[in-house]
């Protein structure tokens, strides 16, 4: 099929929910990735913040390709090794958040809809609160934690009981807990909502207000986690114990994979078949996983996601101080936001035509998401690219 084609078969075909770029992707390696013409980009987008280990890495393609030789699916009421190895490497991983047991999914959303259900089970209490600007996700409960009204509008009445406060105000947060909630979903860094920062001491702050009044504190980590930001969990820069934390986007390197991770506590307030997920747990999904999880560690990412994150950063920030067209540069690690003074639209499709694809986040925000096998290298052709673009 050439690229036209193929474009009309997913508009006269697909429910038009997503809004479409004119190309069509058809490969990749590593940081880049191929359209059907042969046009190479830089990946700057990953899927969303999906591929942290690139495209066709060797190690992820082999780890699929054996497991899938052997079983693709298994129902999560049969033991299978690699759900427990990677089980066992996930309590490893977050016993410095003082977690302990996962229950696995098959998206960022379904994480928090569980999470949203352990809240219950464990607290007894219905409420919940989340954050302005905040995203969590489009099913009926992740989406009444979500803010955004034009995602919530169409579709309420939703979960009730939801407060939404004001992202960085502790003061308000504290406020809105009431003898009712049963948990606060928060984000490090609010990824959806434009890449924003939290102030200094606010979610330690939040730890100590939920500690204080009852209630579990739930960190979403869904954009933020498997080194993105320069550490594993984004909470380890902050210092905070989460009583659960959610877990998709590269946990499994782009197959579909969530977690939600929890206190050993809450996992026992659970009771057999009050929650489960026919393909969580997947070992095929399981074993990209481990692999997700071999790779980092082996190939020192996280330290990667650092390092040539602030270099990337610091080109950016070069440029905004030169370029009157950009208002801010913010984020960590390889999770990057340039707000600009006008819609990114234009910029977007300039930097495409010059072989970089990135994201937006809100109309205004350009968002740098790329693989955290990231270069130096790579970042400096974007940023060459990004001189050009904007004026």
């Amino acid at each position: 099929m050439d690229a036209q084609q193929i474009m009309e078969l997913e508009k006269n075909f697909e429910v038009p929910v997503y809004p479409k770029r004119n190309m069509v992707l058809a490969r990749g390696q590593g940081t880049r990735v191929y359209d059907s013409n042969g046009k190479e980009y830089i990946d700057c987008a990953a899927g969303v913040a999906v591929a942290v280990l690139g495209h066709n890495h060797p190690a992820l393609v082999k780890a699929v390709s054996e497991q899938a030789g052997k079983m693709i699916t298994c129902s999560s009421s049969f033991q299978n090794e690699p759900r427990a190895r990677l089980l066992e490497r996930l309590a490893a991983v977050a016993k410095p958040l003082g977690l302990s047991r996962s229950f696995l999914s098959n998206s960022g959303t379904e994480a928090i809809e569980a999470a949203m259900k352990f809240a219950r089970a464990y607290t007894k209490k219905k409420n919940f609160i989340a954050c302005m600007s905040g995203f969590h996700g489009r099913t009926m409960g992740a989406l009444s934690l979500t803010f955004k009204p034009a995602y919530r509008e169409p579709f309420v009445p939703l979960v009730e009981s939801v407060k939404h406060v004001r992202y960085g105000d502790a003061n308000a947060l504290r406020d809105a807990i009431d003898e009712n909630t049963a948990a606060v979903f928060l984000e490090c860094i609010q990824g959806e909502g434009g890449v924003r920062m939290p102030p200094d001491g606010y979610l330690q702050q939040a730890r100590e207000i939920c500690t204080q009044k009852g209630t579990l504190l739930v960190i979403d980590e869904i954009q933020t986690g498997m080194g993105r930001t320069g550490k594993l969990f984004a909470s380890e820069h902050f210092g905070i114990k989460p009583d659960m934390v959610t877990l998709a986007k590269g946990i499994a390197g782009g197959l579909p994979m969530g977690a939600t991770i929890v206190r050993e506590e809450i996992a026992q307030s659970l009771k057999p078949l009050q929650h489960g997920s026919t393909f969580g747990g997947n070992p095929l999904c399981c074993a990209a996983s481990l692999a997700v999880f071999d790779t980092i560690e082996r190939d020192h990412l996280v330290q990667n996601a650092a390092d040539v994150g602030a270099y990337f950063m610091n080109g950016l920030k070069r440029m905004a101080a030169e370029k009157k067209d950009i208002r801010e540069v913010r984020g960590m690690g390889l999770l990057i936001g340039m707000e600009m003074k006008k819609p990114v639209k234009d910029y977007l499709m300039g930097l495409a035509e010059r072989g970089v694809i990135a994201l937006s986040a809100g109309d205004t925000v350009l968002r740098f998401v790329p693989p955290i096998i990231f270069s130096r290298e790579d970042a400096d052709k974007v940023l060459a690219a990004l001189n050009e673009v904007v004026g």
